[in-house]
């Protein structure tokens, strides 16, 4: 089994040197990539994943390992619907267990805030025909028994998942290459080769492979990627801080937060814990340039996010990081092959005071990892999925905003449709590119 997280120590698993030519190259080997990757060869394409770094080396393999239908936007309910049904028919087509439980994920609400708020959700959920229901106060203590905290009740969705995301991720690429796509770990895209206004490829530090569709699932690298092409992308990266605790007595299968902590059981007897609400945005020059486009989420969250004057040297947001670079130079994704921020320890501590305050009976916690991992995220909370008009031949997928890993096989179909000019069987007219410049307000969803 993979240690948690995959990082530049990692071994490298998939190094056979690229193709020269194939049907569609993916950028990024995160889940989104991969899933993507995976349904073109299922559809006969030749397609080939360049990943600068590690599968999974980045946000992929560092979240919570939820796969939740319950609180999303409205808009993506369809997709992570499909993702649920997905990931149960994927888990059996690999032999390594990829820790996949149907054990629920709920919401536990403090206030009648947001009981109500909750409540408002469920109408969502029901259009879709989501499970998801309301608890009240005795029902939420009978399903998570032993908090010391009395909770006015809890919204809870029995049919939401879980699994170890730095082994399911690694696990559906080795399904991607047994489909036949071609998986190149170390090896950057350094930019598109774009001819008469089109992309006809992409050039990569090894060289150059022609191919007339790219997908770009670049997560937090997405938005200096396509600066560099005139393309702009108002997408920033927060810091999220995650745990893992030493095997517990089991509390509860499945996932569960409120505003302060959120925890899931993990398959090696320990939980994973995570800050409810709670990131961290390095200051950098695109935060400055992003922030008209941000006022709107400010406004909706005004203090879930903590603000550092500057980004790490190397960051795809800091100060120093190049905008542009030719073609034959070194570029910043090969300087910095895995995206690996250090977590926030004082964060770390308080969770593990927090778990153990709100669960007596398995006090003291002991921490036995921590780690953090940069969230893309964009101004209205929801994916850029989209052609770009400006550049033919190239889809985007990214922004995901902490949901990539649970959406993952789902939101890979789409983009696989895309590319492929067949039907996508979503709505995807909120996660257009286009929104952040003609006119459209920025409309934070009723995800919860």
């Amino acid at each position: 089994m993979n240690s948690f997280p995959i990082s530049e120590q990692s071994p490298i698993a998939w190094s056979e040197p690229h193709p020269a030519e194939c049907d569609v190259v993916v950028i990024g080997g995160g889940v989104i990539g991969i899933c993507t990757a995976l349904f073109l060869a299922r559809a006969g394409k030749r397609v080939t994943v360049l990943e600068k770094g590690r599968i999974a080396g980045e946000q992929s393999s560092r979240n919570w390992g939820w796969i939740r239908q319950q609180g999303r936007d409205p808009d993506e309910i369809g997709i992570v619907k499909e993702a649920n049904r997905l990931w149960r028919e994927l888990a059996t087509e690999t032999n390594v267990d990829i820790g996949l439980k149907t054990c629920g994920v709920t919401y536990l609400a403090r206030t009648d805030k947001e009981m109500a708020e909750y409540t408002a959700w469920l109408q969502h959920a029901k259009t879709y025909g989501l499970d998801s229901r309301m608890l009240s106060s005795t029902e939420t203590a009978d399903l998570i028994p032993g908090m010391s905290h009395s909770y006015k009740g809890a919204l809870y969705t029995a049919s939401d998942m879980r699994a170890e995301p730095w082994v399911a991720v690694p696990a559906l690429a080795g399904i991607a290459a047994r489909a036949g796509a071609t998986l190149v770990e170390n090896c950057a895209v350094r930019a598109l080769d774009v001819a008469a206004g089109r992309v006809v490829g992409v050039v990569t530090e090894q060289g150059r492979i022609k191919a007339p569709e790219v997908v770009l699932a670049g997560g937090a690298w997405s938005a200096l990627f396509l600066r560099r092409h005139g393309v702009a992308l108002p997408q920033l990266s927060v810091r999220a801080t995650v745990a893992a605790t030493e095997p517990l007595p089991a509390v509860y299968p499945g996932g569960a937060a409120d505003p302060r902590i959120a925890f899931r059981a993990r398959s090696d007897g320990g939980y994973t814990l995570a800050a409810g609400g709670y990131h961290e945005l390095f200051v950098g020059p695109d935060a400055f340039r992003s922030l008209p486009k941000y006022l709107t989420q400010l406004r909706h969250e005004p203090f879930g996010t903590r603000l550092h004057a500057k980004a790490p040297r190397g960051f795809p947001d800091a100060w120093g990081t190049p905008r542009h670079w030719a073609e034959d130079a070194v570029s910043p994704f090969e300087r910095m092959r895995i995206l690996d921020p250090k977590p926030n320890m004082r964060k770390v501590r308080g969770l593990a005071r927090d778990f153990g305050a709100l669960f007596p009976d398995i006090n003291p916690v002991h921490i036995k990892s921590a780690w953090a991992g940069m969230i893309d995220t964009m101004p209205d909370v929801v994916p850029v999925v989209d052609r770009i008009d400006a550049l033919p031949g190239l889809t985007v997928g990214t922004g995901m905003s902490g949901h990539g890993f649970g959406i993952g096989p789902g939101m890979g179909k789409v983009l696989a449709a895309l590319v492929m000019g067949d039907a996508v069987g979503h709505d995807l007219t909120r996660f257009r590119h286009r929104r952040f410049s003609d006119g459209t307000p920025m409309r934070i969803g009723p995800s919860v």
